[in-house]
Parts: C-alpha cells; sequence; structure tokens
C-alpha cells in the first residue's frame, strides 16, 4: 500500500514538471496555487479583525456600557438595597453599582451643550476610572465637582478648575429646571461619541441636581456571561417589588455584535467563493494534463498499472498546488495579520488620510486577533476544494482509452 502512495507520488511529480508541459499549462497551474493563496490569505487576515473587533467590543466598549440596567418607572427605585442583594446572590453577577442619571444642559456662556450626567460613588470600582487619571477619579468626591468628555471640555473650551452652569429638568412635576454651578476637575478619553456626550459627578452632587433625596434611579449589573445577558435580567427582575425598565446591553448595543457576526458570515461566503474559483483552475490544469499525458496514461496501464493508482496519480498531482497555495497563503495570512496596525498606520501617515477616527469611534487603529482555530479551518477549508477539485479529472483519467492512446 505504502508503495503505491509512493510510486504515484513520483508519477504526480513527474507529471506536474515534465519537460514537454507547455507554457500555457504552467501558467494555468501556477495561476491556481496563487489564487488559492491569495484566497487563504485574505481569508485568515479578514478572519482575525472581526476577532479583533469583537474582542474589543467585548472587553473594552462593554465594560463601560452596562450589562444590564434596572431604571426606576417614577423618579427612584423605592427599594435599591432588595435588588443590590439580589443581584450579589446571583451567581453570574460579577458586580452592582448605584447610579443616578440624568440628562442637562452645560452652559457656557451663551452656548448650551446636551450632556449625559451619572451620578456614581466615587468610593467604589467604575470602568471609567481606568479612563481618566488618578486625580480626576479622587477630585469626584469634592463637593459640587465634575468631569467631563475630553472632546466636550475641548468643544466648551473648558479646563480644570473652570466653573460651569449645569441646567437639569426637574424630577418632579412641572418645577422650573434646577441650576447648579459646578467645577471642572478632570476630563476623561474614552473615544468615539462618549467623549462628547457624557459627563460623571458623585452620588451626592446628583442627588442635588436631581432633587432625590434617598434610593437611586439606576442599578447597574456586570455580568460574567455576556450572552445570557437577558436570562440573568429576567430572573432577578421578576423577584422584585418596584416597577422598573429591565434593559441589557444586547437590546441597547447589541447591533454592533450584530453586524461583526453578519460581515463575518458574508467573507466566509465570498471567500470560500473565491477558494472554489481558485481551485477551478486546479480541473482546468489537471484535465489538460491527461490530454497531454494521454500516451504517457496508456503505456502505464500496459505495465500494470491500474485504475486506482491512475486517480492517486492525478489526485497527488493536483493537490501540490493546492497544497504549495495554501502553505503560501497561510503564511502569508499570519504575516499579515501580526503586521496589519503597523501598514495601516503607515498608509494614514503618507497619504495623510484616518480610517479610525477616535472621535467617531471609541478605537483608533484596527485591532487584530488572530486565532489558531480559524487559521486550521482555513487550510482545511482550502484542502477539501482542492481534493474534491481532482476527483473529476482523475475519472476522466481512467476513460482514456489505451490502445488509442498508444498509437496516438
Amino acid at each position: 500500500m505504502l508503495m503505491s502512495w509512493r510510486l504515484a507520488w513520483q508519477l504526480a511529480r513527474r507529471f506536474r514538471k515534465g519537460r514537454e508541459r507547455s507554457g500555457f499549462l504552467s501558467f494555468i497551474s501556477a495561476s491556481s496555487t496563487l489564487g488559492i493563496a491569495l484566497g487563504c490569505m485574505v481569508f485568515i487576515t479578514g478572519l482575525s479583525v472581526m476577532n479583533g473587533f469583537e474582542k474589543v467590543l467585548e472587553e473594552r466598549f462593554l465594560k463601560l456600557v452596562p450589562h444590564i440596567e434596572f431604571t426606576a418607572v417614577e423618579g427612584r427605585l423605592q427599594y435599591p438595597e432588595e435588588l443590590l442583594k439580589l443581584a450579589e446572590q446571583h451567581p453570574n453577577v460579577v458586580a452592582a453599582r448605584s447610579v443616578i442619571r440624568t440628562q442637562g444642559l452645560v452652559q457656557k456662556g451663551r452656548e448650551f451643550v446636551g450632556v449625559q450626567v451619572n451620578g456614581i460613588a466615587p468610593d467604589g470600582t467604575h470602568a471609567i476610572a481606568d479612563y481618566m487619571s488618578t486625580e480626576s477619579w479622587q477630585s469626584l468626591a469634592q463637593p459640587n465637582s465634575i468631569v467631563l468628555g475630553a472632546d466636550l471640555a475641548q468643544k466648551l473650551a473648558l479646563s480644570r478648575g473652570d466653573k460651569l452652569t449645569l441646567v437639569v429638568a426637574s424630577e418632579r412635576g412641572f418645577k422650573a429646571p434646577q441650576r447648579q454651578t459646578l467645577t471642572l476637575t478632570g476630563t476623561f478619553k474614552f473615544g468615539g461619541q462618549v467623549d462628547h456626550q457624557r459627563g460623571y459627578v458623585s452620588l451626592a452632587t446628583a442627588r442635588q441636581l436631581t432633587g432625590i433625596e434617598q434610593g437611586v434611579s439606576t442599578i447597574e449589573l456586570e455580568v460574567n456571561l455576556l450572552f445570557a445577558a437577558e436570562q440573568i435580567a429576567n430572573e432577578i427582575g421578576y423577584q422584585l417589588r418596584d416597577y422598573v425598565y429591565l434593559d441589557h446591553w444586547m437590546r441597547a448595543q447589541g447591533h454592533l455584535y450584530r453586524d461583526i457576526q453578519m460581515v463575518r458570515m458574508v467573507m466566509y461566503l465570498v471567500l470560500v467563493l473565491v477558494l472554489a474559483v481558485a481551485c477551478f483552475n486546479i480541473v482546468s490544469t489537471l484535465i489538460m494534463t491527461v490530454q497531454e499525458k494521454q500516451r504517457h496514461i496508456g503505456i502505464l496501464r500496459t505495465m500494470g498499472l491500474r485504475a486506482s493508482g491512475l486517480v492517486k496519480v492525478f489526485v497527488l498531482q493536483g493537490l501540490q498546488n493546492g497544497v504549495l497555495g495554501i502553505t503560501l497563503g497561510t503564511f502569508a495570512g499570519i504575516v499579515l495579520s501580526w503586521n496589519l496596525p503597523s501598514l495601516l498606520n503607515l498608509v494614514e501617515l503618507y497619504t495623510g488620510t484616518t480610517l479610525l477616527a477616535s472621535d467617531v469611534y471609541f478605537i483608533d487603529s484596527i485591532p487584530v486577533q488572530l486565532q489558531s482555530t480559524d487559521i486550521f479551518a482555513v487550510a482545511a477549508v482550502a484542502f477539501i476544494l482542492s481534493l474534491i477539485a481532482t476527483l473529476y479529472p482523475a475519472w476522466q483519467a481512467t476513460r482514456v482509452e489505451v490502445v488509442k492512446a498508444i498509437s496516438a
């Protein structure tokens, strides 16, 4: 058995490198190898970029976006301690935070800019602390202090220590809006629209702004199973006595994840078709080889080579192109994935264009995460398509009439 495969391999190499091989046939063979290599390279690189965006979404953006959120229907939560206790008892809840959230207008001279004000506990933990200086985070504990997004502060021409007037709608009936003078004690830089729209104050300052003397307006939960957020929210929410709006990240920001998955599926479809077209050149190459090598095939059959052995010869010949293309494409895809951020930075440097503007997106460079499973999957798909492409020409080779082939 081993000897038959060894003989088939030697014959396949001779057929592939035969001296009488035409230049056109060599061109078709090389194009099939190049097509498979390009397909594998682009496939691996594209999947690595999709993995990078998914990782950034989970590890960065969703740290600032509440995984689960319970918001009071009217004014404030009546029993926030009960909700916090239930959250702490749930095995999938990592952290629970009390928040007072409201919408307001920052007044600077004659200019008004909308801002989402988040009242948080400065003595606790919050993801936004990672995007501001330690001094800015500690300054939230000071009375009547506020930390704004860096782009919002720049738009208002505010710097550390400046005074600003914050106008907040009254939570009680139709009373006049609440105005309060606050001191800008720091800024944060997260990226995207967050830096244009958000501000953070202490819970004590938020109570003065909203008039919520007891309790809070919102409880935010962080969970360890992102895609089970809706189920966890329901399990906790159905036990509450408060009337709450129940929300989770999949409802508010799930479109980002769905967009990534949709692009991934489209990429699978398109690149599999690209590989299929490249493998079609293997079919053309082998059929032309069968036509050119009819005399050799006839001689081999008269010398006792069985039809199964002839199939092995042409399958192995076609796989040489496929395996060579897979090897080159996989190596090129790995190298390109590793160096893609640097290459794109060079493109931005020499063209003067910005691919990902930090004031629009929450990242300023293309994220890449190379996974071994993707590499093996791409190589396996390309190998299977290459193998399938060899079957028809190999079967055609067994149908060559021996007598006519020798006498030709």
